[in-house]
């Protein structure tokens, strides 16, 4: 297959806006793939910042963080995303460039606890406020289930309204699978 899947894009996506001494948000540390992703990317004079509202899976994260070495390089979360802008420390002087949410429930985790669209766009006001100019704000939509088919259909409201002046948005994602495929926003601050 020629096209790019999903995380690959997504990651892609990611490799355009950060470079090495720049800030990364985690906005859904998960299972600590994106984190430990993040902090190969901004290097040892960069840093990433993760959040996620579930202990279990600021553990995991910390655990894979750890097994790589790469526990210096991130700050954990044990919070909403929406909280971001009161988190991150004011003194703060490299380039916040890059963010990224993987978006639906903990994969083996509670499938009752899901990320909700209004937590998700006050994250993605606070990013676009704080990034750099062409700092990239990728969103990968798990929809397969009510609650996230519910966050997709107002992230969508929300993004296609966002002033061009302000943002340019992407929509990326395979149209003819079947059960729901993932599919990505990107978000690059004007």
């Amino acid at each position: 297959m020629k096209l790019d899947r999903i995380l690959p894009f997504a990651r892609l996506l990611l490799e355009k806006a950060v470079s090495p001494g720049d800030i990364t948000i985690d906005a859904t540390a998960g299972n600590g793939h994106d984190t430990l992703y993040l902090t190969k990317l901004v290097g040892e004079e960069g840093h990433v910042y993760a959040f996620d509202i579930q202990e279990q899976a600021i553990n995991k994260t910390r655990a894979k963080l750890e097994e790589n070495q790469s526990a210096h390089l991130a700050t954990l979360f044990l919070d909403s995303h929406d909280q971001l802008k009161n988190k991150l420390p004011q003194a703060e002087n490299r380039k916040l460039t890059g963010a990224i949410f993987n978006l639906g429930y903990l994969p083996g985790g509670d499938k009752e606890v899901v990320t909700v669209a209004h937590s998700t766009i006050a994250a993605i006001e606070q990013l676009l406020e704080l990034m750099e100019i062409e700092g990239i704000i990728v969103l990968v939509v798990y929809h397969g289930h009510p609650e996230g088919a519910i966050e997709r259909d107002e992230l969508m409201q929300y993004v296609t309204s966002l002033p061009q002046e302000k943002a340019h948005v992407l929509h990326y994602g395979f149209m003819n699978q079947v059960n729901s495929p993932p599919f990505i926003i990107a978000i690059e601050k004007r």
